[in-house]
């Protein structure tokens, strides 16, 4: 499954309708004394309640096909339990005398979903040019509702769907676990027999409690502090950028290239896979450690800092729960000076035991205790698809999951995925930075990944066996 852009998924054409959860009626809306999870509270200190397009570089979604008929009537129903089964949909934030915010919510039953024809407008290039729009001019944190679908009727019996939402109410792995239930959900809603929601779609409010709990433990002391402060490389120095001396300063607002490839095809990945099987290594670790190693030949550098998100749903109550269930820890590898993937296979694997100290560490209290001075700007991330329930259907169904275009003069991006046919990246990138520079590391980075099964030996498991006794 890519991550995109939605101008890069080619709508058919067809009769548009935008789906809009409203409440019921007036009151419904209740005082929550369950706390903002940390990111979230973050991530609403940052934002302008004034900003006329608040979608703008911050909205993310889904768009697939629904292999049945669009039938209004049933799609409706389908989205209101939907809005029923998961909590997050159904609640927001409201300002305080203080200047913060805090919960309020609205309860099962409360929402009513209404669709909306736009007439004179069936061309698919057009909709998609449409629908951009209107999801960074109507998708805030701060304004409920913070889910608009928007679903396109062909003439083929299908329809496709597009979902888009504030980054509070959803995550990547959000994204792609929605298109299989909405789809069941449909189904079931067609055939009246819906079944009752089994127990893995716990409120993301609970966790966001739990999570909050966990941060308010975290002290100067924590281990997790410290490892972020060697991240950092101590208090008050600048956050870990990728490439910075090769971005330029750009006038103006310009939104960030970017770039989507395939890394290794099938066969170069199962090569590099059973090389990896034989010295005891897993392919995540191939990927920093590749990363790191393009880093040192094409910048020179032989510290490899990025940030990585990893998900914290802590219980299986939460797995196919909407929102936003992320946290994320410092990668630091170190590869010398001539050192090959061999040894930065080792390097990397040590590292990533270190940051798994940061992994229940709210990432943004840790940073600031450690003394940083602005949060993360690169970032990377590792997903292997075929973990995904069935991830085939998916594929068949045209599904993609859908980032906003993103204005950042300073942010870097990768997102690597195993799929079925081999392994991909997505990233994006400051228009300031060459896209030479980019095309130059992501063959390095190719380069590297693929150089596992060219000169990596196996383990010898006899012999270590014997060393081991001895």
């Amino acid at each position: 499954m890519e991550y995109t852009h939605l101008s890069e998924f080619q709508i058919r054409s067809g009769d548009l309708t935008i789906w809009t959860p409203e409440t019921s009626a007036p009151g419904t809306w209740a005082d929550d004394d369950r706390p903002l999870a940390s990111v979230h509270a973050q991530y609403l200190g940052f934002l302008d309640p004034e900003d006329p397009a608040p979608g703008r570089g911050r909205w993310i979604g889904t768009i697939f096909e629904m292999d049945a008929p669009l039938d209004a009537k049933q799609w409706a129903r389908t989205l209101e339990l939907w809005h029923d089964r998961h909590e997050a949909f159904r609640t927001t934030v409201t300002p305080t005398s203080g200047g913060d915010y805090r919960r309020v919510t609205t309860a099962p039953g409360t929402v009513r979903v209404a669709g909306v024809p736009v007439a004179d407008l069936t061309d698919g290039d057009e909709i998609n040019e449409f629908l951009s729009g209107v999801l960074e001019l109507r998708l805030s944190a701060l304004v409920w509702p913070h889910l608009l679908v928007a679903t396109v009727a062909h003439d083929t019996n299908d329809f496709t769907v597009l979902v888009g939402a504030d980054h509070s109410v959803m995550d990547a792995y959000s994204q792609a676990v929605l298109i299989l239930e909405l789809r069941k959900l449909y189904a079931e809603v067609g055939t009246d027999s819906v079944e009752e929601a089994p127990a893995i779609f716990a409120s993301a409010a609970d966790f966001a409690a739990i999570e909050r709990a966990a941060a308010e433990e975290l002290t100067p002391d924590s281990p997790a502090v410290g490892v972020w402060r060697d991240f950092l490389g101590g208090a008050g120095q600048p956050t870990p950028r990728f490439g910075a001396d090769h971005v330029a300063e750009l006038d103006g607002e310009h939104a960030q290239p970017s770039v989507s490839r395939t890394l290794l095809t099938l066969d170069q990945l199962e090569q590099v896979e059973a090389a990896l099987n034989g010295v005891r290594h897993r392919l995540s670790t191939a990927v920093f450690a590749a990363l790191a190693v393009a880093s040192y030949e094409v910048f020179g550098e032989d510290r490899f800092r990025t940030v990585m998100p990893i998900a914290t749903r802590p219980d299986l109550k939460w797995l196919m729960s909407m929102g936003w269930f992320v946290n994320v820890v410092p990668l630091d590898i170190t590869v010398p000076a001539g050192a090959d993937m061999h040894a930065a296979l080792d390097a990397t694997r040590t590292a990533l035991k270190r940051a798994h100290t940061c992994n229940d560490a709210s990432f943004g209290r840790a940073m600031a205790m450690a003394g940083a001075l602005s949060g993360p700007s690169f970032g990377s991330s590792f997903l292997d698809i075929r973990l995904l329930p069935d991830y085939e259907i998916v594929a068949d169904l045209r599904g993609r999951t859908l980032r906003a275009v993103s204005y950042s003069t300073d942010e870097v991006y990768f997102w690597v995925v195993r799929g079925p046919e081999g392994l991909y990246v997505s990233t994006r990138y400051p228009a300031g930075m060459p896209a030479e520079i980019m095309d130059a590391y992501l063959a390095a980075f190719a380069r590297a990944i693929y150089s596992v099964a060219t000169t990596t030996q196996p383990v010898d498991t006899a012999t270590t066996t014997a060393v081991s006794a001895g």
